[in-house]
């Protein structure tokens, strides 16, 4: 076993805890928006909303109103959670001749089969009908306080101002400007005019930045008419215009069926706690597939040892495994009842988990000339082979690897986690929730705490600051096992956050290599 070497940081990003609500996020500059909504009396869901379009201008390659999601509440005086559902799906009009396998396997986030000239990657053909707008139109309705127009704001002074590009949105344009050079609004938007990548200034006097006046006319459009204005009406024409002309088979039906669903959260017993999840084609039911199998496994100390490690492998390489078997849209029911991941709590005890995707980053890379929105590439979750659970369909629903959960420990802490990452999501929420269940972890212990991540078939990959006795005992319980640091760039791991509540007191912590994420207070949202 080789341990990569590593410069001598020790990296911390301490927990946030205050009386006032909470946002933790991927981007400090969103989970601001939110927390100013908490500090001016609105409430966890209002923030919610706030920072999901928030993220649409100050993360825009992760999440945005091109994409979908899922919403996890639990209202204070609500004994039962909701769901909002606000996931993709094929439009009606998607055509399976469109994606012929050419052999050999994709090279983006899934292991599929290749699809001739990646057309469930790239392009109008990947991208499946969106689902944000509508699902936080539905959490508007259902929880929320403020008026909707309010809560857009932020978005919309975040988009007309343009993204700044520092050194992280420069690392992250520099992964993706070959693809995005493809489509001429993404390049015009995230590249400079020679084509080159947008670089940052070296000094402070300099300020370069991504023009999002497009994106942040459609969210006034969005913010003034509703969010049924993304769905019928002259924006929702000109998204489907665009789609077309850049080879979608979308129409203006599929915009306009488009519903989010509000549903009861799944709620599973373990150990004697409490899990609310995301039910159906997320990877809930999935999370408590490998909670079931952890209870043949008994926690031993303050903190995982290698057998827990081994067990948490164990665990979620079986559920994995019946997930990709027999997980996926198989009825087409119309209408049942990359990514970002944010948490809120407010100072009643409301809270909310979010995750919000376009699926890869850049989701299909193609940005909509007329109204500046980036597209999502939902196509690539289905399987392009035939006769898989998971087959490509018309007007299909798209089994996501999104995980937002919520936690009622035995001892009455409540939590509330998720995270961004595709495959990675699940094992990063599953060894959060054992961390926070099993070892009676506080978020500042969980957070920093080494993971494992069980979601590549070859090998698992090990967090390289674990002990050195505990990496020498997991590689001979394990085998096939990689070391790897938890660094910025690239990411061996998922990206989590998350809240948390005790009595009357609230927390907020995110991924420590994270350099964009940040727990955020209501009572200094600076």
């Amino acid at each position: 076993m080789t341990r990569q070497q590593n410069a001598s940081w020790h990296i911390t990003k301490p927990a946030l805890s205050s009386d006032a609500g909470i946002i933790a996020a991927q981007s400090r500059v969103a989970a601001t928006a939110g927390a100013r909504i908490l500090a001016r009396g609105g409430n966890a869901v209002d923030a919610a909303i706030a920072t999901s379009f928030a993220l649409g201008a100050a993360e825009p390659w992760m999440s945005g109103m091109g994409g979908g999601g899922y919403m996890v509440v639990r209202m204070a005086d609500d004994p039962a959670p909701k769901v909002i559902e606000f996931g993709m799906r094929a439009p009606k009009g998607l055509r399976i001749e469109d994606y012929p396998i050419v052999g050999g396997k994709a090279g983006d986030l899934f292991p599929w089969p290749a699809v001739k000239d990646d057309a469930n990657v790239f392009g109008a053909r990947a991208v499946a009908v969106p689902g944000n707008v509508a699902g936080m139109g539905l959490a508007h309705e259902t929880f929320a306080t403020m008026d909707w127009a309010t809560l857009l704001a932020p978005a919309i002074t975040l988009a007309t101002d343009g993204l700044p590009v520092d050194w992280y949105a420069q690392l992250i344009l520099a992964g993706s400007a070959p693809d995005l050079a493809a489509f001429p609004a993404s390049a015009e938007t995230f590249l400079d005019a020679g084509g080159y990548l947008k670089a940052m200034d070296w000094t402070a006097l300099g300020d370069t930045r991504c023009d999002l006046n497009r994106l942040a006319a459609s969210l006034r459009t969005v913010a003034e008419n509703g969010p049924r204005a993304f769905y019928d009406g002259p924006l929702a024409d000109s998204i489907i215009a665009d789609l077309q002309a850049a080879g979608g088979r979308h129409a203006i039906e599929d915009l306009q069926s488009y519903r989010a669903t509000l549903t009861s959260a799944s709620e599973h017993s373990y150990r004697g706690h409490r899990v609310f999840g995301a039910p159906r084609l997320t990877a809930g039911p999935t999370l408590n597939h490998a909670l079931d199998l952890l209870t043949e496994w008994h926690p031993d100390g303050t903190k995982p040892d290698a057998t827990a490690y081994a067990a948490y492998d164990a665990a979620l390489r079986t559920a994995n495994a019946a997930r990709y078997e027999t997980m996926g849209d198989t009825d087409h029911e119309p209408d049942p009842s990359c990514t970002s991941h944010f948490n809120v709590v407010d100072a009643a005890g409301n809270m909310v988990a979010v995750t919000q995707t376009l699926l890869s980053i850049f989701g299909s890379r193609l940005m909509l000339p007329t109204s500046g929105i980036l597209m999502n590439n939902g196509i690539m979750w289905f399987d392009p082979e035939s006769g898989k659970a998971n087959s490509i369909a018309p007007d299909k629903r798209c089994l996501t690897n999104m995980c937002p959960t919520l936690l009622e420990r035995s001892d009455g802490a409540r939590f509330a986690l998720g995270a961004s990452g595709g495959r990675k999501i699940l094992p990063s929420v599953a060894q959060l929730t054992s961390f926070l269940l099993d070892y009676g972890m506080d978020l500042d212990a969980a957070l920093h705490t080494p993971r494992i991540d069980s979601s590549l078939a070859e090998a698992t990959i090990v967090d390289d600051s674990m002990p050195a006795p505990v990496l020498s005992e997991l590689q001979e319980m394990l085998g096939a096992m990689v070391p790897a640091p938890r660094t910025i760039y690239p990411l061996h791991f998922a990206c989590p956050s998350a809240v948390s509540r005790t009595g009357t007191r609230n927390a907020g912590a995110t991924e420590v290599t994270a350099p964009w994420a940040d727990a955020v207070a209501a009572a200094d949202p600076a």
